[in-house]
């Protein structure tokens, strides 16, 4: 098991309140397409909004965008299923050609009925491994997870400085379920700039009791919130978060995957 990379942002000191954190849409996006410049489309509708982009921001991106960006798309009538992809179909009443690009995006299958719950080759263990055919125009197309999201979001960061002038954080977000919750809910999948953990441990709380287990996950919180204001259907695939205060960082969100060893369900 790899090592964690080390934090900037695993400070004792407790961050200071953030009583003006803003959430503002990015309206006027255009439908994205592979090879499509992200940072380009992201100051063109910034600018049409009368939007300004400013030190410290937070850009949350949706995944989908990324990867159609990123051309993670794949069409189904290209696949040929395995036998394995069949004979899950047949028992799932699903197409065998989706259950194939399933099979092809995980490292393993943590269980096959009633649903397919897998474990993508970045370490999330999610439904279907991430693969998706809402919002993407066609039947027969669907999206894959972008390769490297932390690199995704590390670019997409270094474009928009470039474009600005501005240090801008990026989060990119996708929507996952829960253990023994119901519903869907925004986590961060790829971060540049902002920290995804934040260690309170060996700190106090108002009353002086330590914390010994508190770790919180800043950019997951920073996620769902953008997720209220992205919805599944209005076409509001990135949100700007002004006002919330942070040290700069160059943790991965990868590093919010719970390592196998420290896993207590496997």
């Amino acid at each position: 098991m790899a090592k964690r990379p080390h934090s900037r942002s695993s400070t004792k000191k407790a961050p200071a309140g953030n009583p003006d954190v803003r959430l503002v849409r990015f309206p006027g996006l255009p439908e994205i397409h592979g090879g499509d410049d992200l940072s380009e489309q992201i100051t063109n509708a910034a600018r049409k909004a009368r939007l300004h982009l400013g030190n410290g921001d937070v850009v949350v991106v949706a995944q989908k965008i990324v990867s159609k960006a990123e051309g993670a798309v794949v069409h189904l009538k290209s696949i040929v299923p395995s036998p394995q992809a069949q004979a899950i179909a047949e028992r799932q009443k699903r197409d065998p050609r989706l259950v194939e690009v399933i099979l092809n995006e995980s490292k393993r299958l943590v269980r096959t009925d009633p649903v397919l719950i897998a474990e993508t080759r970045h370490g999330y263990v999610c439904a279907n491994a991430g693969v998706d055919h809402s919002n993407v125009p066609g039947d027969d197309i669907v999206t894959l997870l972008p390769r490297d999201p932390d690199q995704s979001a590390r670019s997409l960061a270094a474009a928009l400085r470039k474009r600005t002038g501005k240090r801008v954080a990026v989060i990119i977000s996708d929507t996952f379920g829960r253990p023994w919750r119901l519903g869907l809910t925004n986590v961060a999948i790829g971060a540049s700039g902002v920290p995804v953990l934040h260690d309170l441990r060996g700190t106090r709380d108002r009353d002086g009791k330590p914390l010994a287990a508190t770790v919180l996950a800043v950019a997951d919180e920073l996620a769902a919130a953008a997720g209220l204001l992205m919805g599944k259907s209005e076409g509001f695939p990135v949100i700007l978060i002004r006002g919330y205060r942070y040290k700069s960082s160059v943790e991965p969100a990868s590093r919010i995957i719970r390592p196998a060893s420290e896993d207590l369900f496997r």
